[in-house]
């Protein structure tokens, strides 16, 4: 049996996918992205998060039974209200053994794959047979760039991106808009090239930047870094996009 580690379960949301929903935030994340807004997520271990409520534990495990069993308490509102699950993070390919038998226990219910694609290739397509449409993050398309703000390679990623298009999984591709790092024409205009005409493209979301973010970090004991200026405005270029063809909106 493969057991998981989820940080939160959050019920009624509406942003990550369509309807109504219930996501579930896995723990560990490959990716450490100087903007991640879930630092909570990014070791794969339990760690205690620190607020002015007191101490809380970041991190449960769960057997794919007990987390199909809640999960599927919610199935009819969610059924009504043309909802489902989503499996976001950290990273779910971290721990796609789990997850995939955790779907497989599912009511019926439709299913988001919320991922950055940093992941083996197997795990995701064990995944991709299971998912109805899948959220794929992409943040910088240069390589040097993508180490320097990630602390990986992208070339998994880029991977991973044509293996989905292959099976032909309906997917959303989403940008963080990170001001002077992944906003700028040359990467915007580079994903938009890289994207158009992808067998499965729905669209691309543009994600404006959360400022907050920063604030999480002490919570747990770290300081944020990001390097980059916080304050200066967002590129939500949407032009270089609708020239490729490319159906793009800001979320």
């Amino acid at each position: 049996m493969v057991n998981g580690i989820v940080f939160d379960i959050r019920e009624f949301s509406v942003h990550d996918g369509p309807g109504i929903r219930t996501t579930v935030f896995l723990k560990g994340c490959p990716l450490a992205c100087r903007w991640c807004h879930n630092p909570e997520s990014q070791s794969a271990r339990p760690q205690v998060v620190t607020s002015p409520a007191g101490p809380r534990l970041a991190g449960t495990v769960y057997t794919p039974e007990e987390l199909a069993g809640i999960l599927n308490r919610q199935a009819a509102i969610l059924k009504d209200n043309e909802g489902g699950i989503t499996f976001s993070g950290g990273e779910p390919l971290t721990q796609a053994a789990f997850i995939a038998r955790v779907i497989d226990l599912l009511d019926g219910l439709h299913v988001v794959i919320d991922t950055c694609g940093y992941g083996s290739e197997a795990s995701f397509r064990l995944l991709l047979a299971r998912a109805d449409l899948v959220y794929y993050d992409l943040k910088l398309i240069d390589p040097a760039l993508h180490r320097s703000f990630t602390g990986r390679s992208n070339r998994l990623i880029l991977h991973n991106l044509r293996v989905m298009s292959e099976c032909r999984t309906p997917f959303v591709i989403r940008v963080p808009l990170i001001p002077g790092v992944t906003d700028t024409d040359e990467n915007l205009s580079a994903i938009a090239q890289l994207v158009s005409g992808l067998p499965g493209l729905i669209r691309v979301d543009l994600l404006p930047y959360n400022p907050a973010a920063g604030a999480k970090y002490a919570a747990i004991g770290r300081k944020f870094d990001p390097g980059y200026d916080e304050a200066r405005p967002v590129n939500a270029n949407l032009a270089v996009f609708q020239a490729a063809g490319v159906d793009a909106r800001l979320t």
